[in-house]
Protein backbone atom coordinates (compact mmCIF):
# COMPACT_ATOMS: atom_id res chain seq x y z
CA UNK A 1 0.00 0.00 0.00
CA UNK A 2 1.26 3.42 -0.69
CA UNK A 3 -1.03 5.41 1.45
CA UNK A 4 0.25 6.62 4.91
CA UNK A 5 -2.54 6.15 6.69
CA UNK A 6 -4.66 2.86 6.13
CA UNK A 7 -7.60 1.58 8.64
CA UNK A 8 -7.06 -2.28 9.46
CA UNK A 9 -9.73 -4.47 10.08
CA UNK A 10 -9.24 -7.54 12.24
CA UNK A 11 -10.98 -10.47 10.87
CA UNK A 12 -11.22 -14.23 12.17
CA UNK A 13 -9.97 -15.79 9.19
CA UNK A 14 -12.21 -14.47 6.22
CA UNK A 15 -10.25 -11.21 5.43
CA UNK A 16 -10.38 -12.27 1.54
CA UNK A 17 -14.06 -13.01 1.21
CA UNK A 18 -14.90 -9.65 2.72
CA UNK A 19 -13.05 -7.49 0.61
CA UNK A 20 -14.26 -9.06 -2.28
CA UNK A 21 -17.59 -8.38 -1.01
CA UNK A 22 -16.92 -4.96 -0.77
CA UNK A 23 -15.36 -4.22 -4.41
CA UNK A 24 -18.50 -6.21 -5.77
CA UNK A 25 -20.79 -3.86 -3.66
CA UNK A 26 -19.44 -0.48 -3.85
CA UNK A 27 -18.04 2.18 -6.49
CA UNK A 28 -14.34 3.07 -5.84
CA UNK A 29 -13.58 -0.15 -4.24
CA UNK A 30 -11.12 -2.85 -5.14
CA UNK A 31 -8.54 -5.61 -3.87
CA UNK A 32 -5.54 -4.86 -4.49
CA UNK A 33 -3.39 -7.53 -2.61
CA UNK A 34 -3.65 -11.00 -0.68
CA UNK A 35 -0.19 -11.73 1.04
CA UNK A 36 0.08 -15.38 3.16
CA UNK A 37 1.48 -15.84 6.13
CA UNK A 38 5.22 -16.98 5.96
CA UNK A 39 5.08 -19.05 9.05
CA UNK A 40 2.56 -20.29 11.57
CA UNK A 41 1.08 -17.32 13.80
CA UNK A 42 -1.70 -17.24 16.49
CA UNK A 43 -4.36 -16.81 14.30
CA UNK A 44 -3.34 -19.04 11.32
CA UNK A 45 -0.91 -21.41 9.82
CA UNK A 46 2.18 -20.74 7.15
CA UNK A 47 0.39 -20.17 3.66
CA UNK A 48 -3.13 -19.25 4.79
CA UNK A 49 -3.96 -15.77 3.65
CA UNK A 50 -2.72 -13.43 6.67
CA UNK A 51 -3.88 -9.78 5.09
CA UNK A 52 -5.44 -8.42 2.73
CA UNK A 53 -5.12 -4.90 0.92
CA UNK A 54 -8.26 -3.56 -0.66
CA UNK A 55 -9.72 -0.35 -1.03
CA UNK A 56 -13.66 1.21 0.45
CA UNK A 57 -14.92 3.60 -1.36
CA UNK A 58 -11.73 5.14 -1.90
CA UNK A 59 -10.24 4.30 1.27
CA UNK A 60 -7.36 1.87 1.73
CA UNK A 61 -8.23 -0.86 4.26
CA UNK A 62 -5.96 -3.99 5.22
CA UNK A 63 -7.84 -7.16 6.27
CA UNK A 64 -6.06 -9.04 8.87
CA UNK A 65 -6.60 -12.58 9.63
CA UNK A 66 -6.17 -12.27 13.21
CA UNK A 67 -7.98 -15.36 14.93
CA UNK A 68 -10.86 -15.09 17.05
CA UNK A 69 -8.94 -12.69 19.87
CA UNK A 70 -10.91 -9.36 18.86
CA UNK A 71 -13.78 -9.10 17.06
CA UNK A 72 -15.60 -5.91 15.50
CA UNK A 73 -17.52 -3.30 17.21
CA UNK A 74 -20.22 -0.40 16.23
CA UNK A 75 -17.40 1.81 17.50
CA UNK A 76 -16.17 1.67 14.50
CA UNK A 77 -18.14 1.45 11.23
CA UNK A 78 -17.99 2.60 7.50
CA UNK A 79 -20.89 5.53 6.76
CA UNK A 80 -21.58 5.62 3.22
CA UNK A 81 -23.31 8.48 2.10
CA UNK A 82 -26.56 7.91 -0.98
CA UNK A 83 -27.67 10.53 -3.13
CA UNK A 84 -31.35 8.35 -4.08
CA UNK A 85 -33.53 5.77 -2.31
CA UNK A 86 -32.57 3.26 -5.22
CA UNK A 87 -28.45 3.39 -3.97
CA UNK A 88 -30.04 3.18 -0.39
CA UNK A 89 -31.59 0.10 -0.71
CA UNK A 90 -28.85 -1.28 -3.16
CA UNK A 91 -26.38 -1.18 -0.66
CA UNK A 92 -28.62 -1.98 2.59
CA UNK A 93 -29.88 -5.28 0.61
CA UNK A 94 -26.43 -6.32 -0.45
CA UNK A 95 -25.26 -5.69 3.29
CA UNK A 96 -28.33 -7.58 4.89
CA UNK A 97 -28.89 -10.03 2.65
CA UNK A 98 -25.67 -11.22 2.74
CA UNK A 99 -25.82 -12.29 6.13
CA UNK A 100 -26.18 -9.14 7.89
CA UNK A 101 -28.10 -7.78 10.59
CA UNK A 102 -30.54 -4.94 10.12
CA UNK A 103 -29.87 -2.17 13.36
CA UNK A 104 -31.82 1.63 13.69
CA UNK A 105 -30.93 5.07 12.39
CA UNK A 106 -29.99 3.52 8.95
CA UNK A 107 -27.19 1.21 10.75
CA UNK A 108 -26.42 -2.28 9.84
CA UNK A 109 -23.64 -4.75 10.21
CA UNK A 110 -21.94 -7.07 7.68
CA UNK A 111 -21.67 -11.20 8.21
CA UNK A 112 -18.00 -10.07 9.13
CA UNK A 113 -19.56 -7.82 12.23
CA UNK A 114 -18.36 -4.36 10.10
CA UNK A 115 -20.74 -1.49 10.88
CA UNK A 116 -22.05 0.40 8.38
CA UNK A 117 -24.32 3.44 7.96
CA UNK A 118 -25.97 3.98 4.74
CA UNK A 119 -26.83 7.66 4.98
CA UNK A 120 -29.19 9.18 2.11
CA UNK A 121 -27.21 12.87 1.53
CA UNK A 122 -30.31 14.45 2.60
CA UNK A 123 -30.54 13.41 6.06
CA UNK A 124 -27.18 14.77 6.52
CA UNK A 125 -27.68 18.17 4.81
CA UNK A 126 -30.53 18.66 6.88
CA UNK A 127 -28.64 17.68 10.09
CA UNK A 128 -26.17 20.52 8.86
CA UNK A 129 -29.03 23.06 8.45
CA UNK A 130 -29.82 22.45 11.93
CA UNK A 131 -32.66 24.16 14.11
CA UNK A 132 -36.38 22.72 13.59
CA UNK A 133 -35.34 20.94 10.01
CA UNK A 134 -32.28 19.50 11.99
CA UNK A 135 -35.01 18.31 14.69
CA UNK A 136 -37.33 17.52 12.61
CA UNK A 137 -35.43 14.42 10.43
CA UNK A 138 -33.49 13.44 13.78
CA UNK A 139 -36.81 12.63 15.03
CA UNK A 140 -38.31 10.83 11.39
CA UNK A 141 -34.59 9.04 11.31
CA UNK A 142 -34.93 8.02 15.00
CA UNK A 143 -38.01 5.76 14.01
CA UNK A 144 -36.05 4.08 11.09
CA UNK A 145 -33.86 1.10 10.15
CA UNK A 146 -33.26 1.56 6.66
CA UNK A 147 -33.44 5.63 5.94
CA UNK A 148 -36.51 6.54 4.01
CA UNK A 149 -35.52 9.36 1.66
CA UNK A 150 -39.11 10.16 1.14
CA UNK A 151 -39.75 10.73 4.85
CA UNK A 152 -36.52 12.48 5.86
CA UNK A 153 -37.92 15.21 2.61
CA UNK A 154 -41.37 14.92 4.44
CA UNK A 155 -39.66 15.78 7.78
CA UNK A 156 -38.08 18.90 6.31
CA UNK A 157 -40.73 20.16 4.94
CA UNK A 158 -42.95 20.11 8.05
Amino acid sequence: MTAKNTICLWYSHDAENAARFYADTFPDSEVTAVHRAPSDYPGGQAGQVLTVEFTVCGIPCLGLNGGDAFRQSQAFSFQIATDTQEETDRYWDAIVGHGGTESACGWCQDKWGVSWQITPRVLTDAMAEGGDVAKRAFAAMMEMGRIDIAKIEAAVRG
